[in-house]
């Protein structure tokens, strides 16, 4: 155990100085290649041998309370990572794949409170978000693929909300991606019987201002979320989908009413990220967005096109937008497409 303690401070430490996201282990018959994600990119760290990579996983499953003897479903866990004062948590999961185990780690660092006004490329778009966060009750939807920064931005919204007024706020989250003070976080477990709606249901019975719900990923969380605030909460959630009219399709497609949506839903801030440019190197990643709200809202609620209505900007506008200003290459619009 030893040997594979220091083969992973080793690792997490390059992973952590590279500024990587996540980590992939991918095993072959006699070596397994392990790749990092920097600033979206997926970049060949290094190659190990099998015997050590077994080493590794062992490690892995038993510091993160997975089931060792287990190699045939897919399991997850956490560990907690300090290095130099920071903590970083670690979200593990492992996939059955060829007689083999794959292994991805996903980090996500607890003290780097981005602000905000950090996130965003365009700072009138984090003004119109900032606006939409003082309604005192409604839906605010963020939406975009896995990886595109949806939690890390919810998380800042609270704390912003949180610094200037105090609310009694709750969130379920499968799993807690940080920690946060003053905010009452619920641990989503489906194995325990702690679903997202035997959460949600508790979570009214506690009083609060605001419900922060990690995703929603059902017919029956999404009407749960619109009915919670229809009641006069604030509800904060995210969703997988393209884009910002795929958002409202995909809650059509799941059963909410149009009158609701019309009733309930604030806005959406679909969100992509982009590699921020300084003299031809990628600093960071910062996103942009597209929004829906007022009576563009409404227009795509009633199944209008709003793709050349003002004042809506697409993604791809944006990326133009960003490219004519100097924050991005031109091969970020090229990978894009349309």
């Amino acid at each position: 155990m030893d040997t594979a303690s220091r083969l992973s401070e080793r690792l997490l430490q390059s992973a952590v100085n590279a500024n990587a996201s996540d980590i992939h282990f991918y095993p072959f018959s006699d070596q397994i290649n392990i790749y990092f994600r920097v600033f979206g990119k997926r970049i060949l760290h290094k190659t190990i041998p099998a015997n050590q990579y077994q080493l590794l996983l062992t490690y892995y499953k038993f510091t993160s309370g997975m089931d060792i003897g287990e190699v045939r479903k897919p399991q997850n866990g956490t560990i907690i990572h300090e290095q130099l004062n920071y903590r970083y948590a670690l979200r593990l999961s492992t996939l059955p794949v060829n007689h083999e185990e794959s292994l991805a780690i996903r980090i996500l660092p607890q003290e780097s409170n981005l602000t905000l006004d950090q996130l965003f490329l365009f700072p009138n778009q984090l003004k119109k978000l900032k606006k939409w966060i003082t309604s005192r009750s409604g839906i605010i939807l963020l939406t975009g693929p896995t990886g595109s920064g949806k939690t890390t931005t919810m998380y800042a919204l609270l704390q912003t909300i949180l610094s200037e007024k105090s609310y009694q706020t709750i969130t379920l989250e499968d799993p807690i991606e940080k920690e946060m003070n003053d905010i009452l976080q619920v641990q989503v477990n489906e194995k325990a019987g702690v679903t997202y709606q035997a959460g949600l249901k508790a979570a009214l019975r506690h009083d609060p201002d605001i419900i922060m719900i990690g995703e929603i990923r059902d017919r029956f969380t999404a009407q749960f979320a619109f009915d919670a605030s229809l009641t006069g909460h604030l509800v904060l959630s995210t969703l997988h989908a393209k884009n910002a009219a795929g958002t409202v399709h995909r809650l059509l497609e799941m059963g909410i009413k149009e009158a609701d949506l019309k009733q309930s839903l604030i806005a959406v801030a679909a969100l992509q990220l982009v590699p921020v440019e300084i003299n031809q190197h990628v600093r960071r990643r910062a996103a942009i967005m597209e929004l829906l709200d007022g009576n563009l809202l409404e227009n795509t609620i009633n199944g209008g096109d709003i793709s050349s209505a003002e004042p809506f900007h697409s993604f791809h506008h944006l990326r133009k937008k960003a490219y004519a200003y100097g924050f991005i290459g031109e091969e970020t619009i090229l990978e894009a497409g349309h």
